[in-house]
């Protein structure tokens, strides 16, 4: 690659990366000032993933700038980093992702999941007292099982509906308890549950407790993030390809800058 092409790509390339480094340090203001306690625990890695690509994207659009061999080197150092902590974090991601599953149960269009398919790691998280506090807030607070009554407003429209992971298990008891329902978030629980699974006796109608005890809750929880991870994980992919083609840009405009300065 020639000396003028590689410095002029890298300098643009940083410079729009600034851009969107800019961009996201807006949004994690905008998440720290939320009300939503939910939200605003992402905030800070939020702030330091886009501080982060600020300082890398100067670095190297000042390299490519000034042609500046030692900026390049730092640059090219830092990228590396990146290269392999998203690299690591896709492997493992992939890993944590690959158990897990959901159940069919007669008359749902939706499936229904069990905790103990999920990977340890999930376990881990989810069993943690204070994490699952924390989660559990936040799953309270979103007002998704007090919005399906409505969403259906008929006890047909809520058999028919296809309910997110979440929903299928935080909102309601798992269909083994043999709890008729009356209407979208309502049970009737003077029924003898025809299952020992210890969720049957932790469902309670109201709108603070409903299900978010039991651990068909956590594992469609589990399941949620499992979707998330992976989409995550197929993003890493495709930038990690990204940022190799950067990274080979960035090697060509640090030796074409050092062999300017040797012929000075």
């Amino acid at each position: 690659m020639g000396v003028g092409t590689s410095t002029f790509v890298i300098r643009w390339i940083n410079f729009l990366t600034m851009l969107l480094a800019i961009a996201v340090i807006i949004f994690g203001v905008w998440m720290s000032t939320h009300h939503d306690g939910c939200r605003r625990s992402l905030a800070l890695p939020v702030l330091g993933l886009g501080a982060f690509i600020f300082v890398i994207s100067i670095i190297g659009f000042l390299g490519a700038l000034k042609n500046s061999s030692i900026l390049l080197w730092i640059y090219l150092i830092m990228l590396c980093f990146i290269l392999v902590a998203i690299l690591v974090f896709t492997v493992l991601a992939f890993i944590v992702t690959n158990n897990g599953t959901g159940h069919s149960a007669p008359g749902l269009r939706y499936k229904e999941y069990q905790l103990q398919d999920y990977h340890s790691w999930f376990l881990k998280q989810l069993n943690n007292t204070h994490n699952w506090e924390h989660l559990k807030n936040c799953l309270v607070k979103s007002e998704d099982c007090n919005d399906l009554s409505k969403r259906y407003k008929t006890l047909k429209q809520y058999k028919l509906a296809k309910l997110s992971p979440i929903e299928a298990g935080c909102c309601r008891p798992p269909s083994e308890c043999g709890y008729p329902a009356v209407n979208a978030s309502y049970y009737d629980l003077s029924f003898h549950p025809i299952s020992s699974n210890k969720d049957c006796k932790l469902y309670k109608n109201s709108r603070a407790i409903k299900c978010y005890n039991c651990d068909s809750c956590k594992a469609g929880v589990a399941q949620y993030m499992k979707i998330e991870w992976r989409v995550v994980a197929i993003f890493n992919v495709i930038l990690f390809l990204l940022l190799a083609m950067i990274y080979f840009v960035g090697c060509c405009a640090r030796r074409n800058a050092a062999r300017g300065h040797s012929k000075v």
